[in-house]
């Protein structure tokens, strides 16, 4: 990330934090609040401090707080530091390793660890456990170590890490070309009525909350998102919910999320889907009391990423790994395969 080429008033070199550009039909909206919408974990208070600040600039020039966004306006929040994402501090973090060789390593990330430094998430990452148990790990495009590809926060599963420039080069070209293979398990909302099925539509930032992705399907889908392919295929059904297997063609920000919830059948438990709420079943309040049970028995969106496969970068062999459903997608599957069971003895 480069510097922006900004001074302020003392002449003092600043580095910019975010960068946003106003979509076409964006209305007029102050800025403080257009910002609201886009960063994550901000309040009002700290957003009107950087415009008083003076730390807030539309194309290229210093607003207050109460500045009209336009379409098309370049938006850059610019401090004296550099952002603390780009201040990597090795953390000794425990790492569910399983597989290790001198190219690479592939690990068993848990649900609720952050892939990389961000907005609110600096420390305990899986990239400052990476950095203190590995020295000299290639940077990616974005400059973070050894990292190939990321799975969200509150998402379980597998990761492949690069050791070695080439590797990474290596790796990162079979994510680009789609040839590496991923497969996730996920709880969804809903009776799928097809038994497989592809999913297909371009995905980009939400219009309204910029915390979201969604999926664009009219004429101008390429200027909105970029093109994404899931294949998913039911593993079982539970009637008011589905177990199905996802397979990524694709690699969007919350792909399978949105995918899922584009189709009306949103992950089980997505807090910023909306699926941490009934969305489908009864009114009795005993399913209530079942589903909140289920909600605490699995506090984050039932995704797992189960499978992965690559061609090895150095000896061209194709690697194939696997892991089992983590204990809180587990005990919830099975609580639903109980319920399930007993309302067919029921019928």
């Amino acid at each position: 990330m480069s510097n922006f080429d900004i001074e302020n008033s003392e002449n003092e070199e600043l580095f910019e934090h975010y960068h946003f550009i106003a979509d076409k039909g964006q209305k007029p909206l102050r800025v403080d609040k257009y910002l609201m919408n886009f960063i994550e974990n901000a309040t009002r208070n700290k957003i009107q401090k950087a415009a008083k600040d003076g730390n807030i600039y539309v194309n290229g020039k210093q607003v207050k707080q109460n500045y009209k966004v336009k379409p098309k306006d370049e938006i850059k929040v610019m401090f004296e530091h550099p952002p603390h994402e780009f201040e990597l501090i090795p953390e000794n973090i425990p790492l569910n390793i399983v597989y290790e060789d001198d190219a690479l390593l592939v690990v068993n990330k848990p649900a609720g660890m952050v892939v990389h430094p961000g907005h609110g998430n600096y420390t305990g990452t899986l990239i400052n456990g990476l950095i203190y148990h590995f020295e000299n790990l290639p940077k990616n495009s974005t400059d973070r170590p050894g990292l190939v590809h990321r799975i969200d926060k509150d998402t379980s599963g597998l990761l492949v890490i690069a050791k070695t420039e080439k590797a990474m080069t290596h790796l990162a070209k079979q994510f680009f070309d789609r040839t590496s293979k991923r497969k996730y398990v996920a709880l969804v909302w809903g009776n799928i009525q097809e038994d497989e099925g592809t999913i297909e539509g371009h995905i980009g930032r939400h219009p309204k909350n910029r915390l979201q992705q969604a999926v664009f399907t009219g004429e101008d889908k390429d200027e909105k998102g970029k093109p994404a392919k899931t294949h998913y295929k039911v593993l079982e059904r539970f009637g008011y919910v589905t177990l199905v297997s996802c397979e990524l063609e694709s690699g969007r920000t919350h792909q399978i999320r949105v995918h899922l919830k584009h189709i009306g059948h949103t992950l089980f438990n997505d807090e910023r889907y909306g699926g941490d709420r009934i969305l489908k079943g009864t009114s009795f309040s005993k399913y209530k009391q079942f589903v909140d049970n289920c909600f605490k028995i699995l506090p984050r969106q039932a995704l797992h990423a189960k499978t992965l496969g690559f061609e090895h970068p150095e000896t061209g062999e194709w690697m194939d790994f696997s892991s089992k459903l983590p204990d809180d997608i587990e005990a919830c599957v099975e609580k639903w395969r109980k319920y399930a069971k007993n309302q067919k003895e029921f019928l």
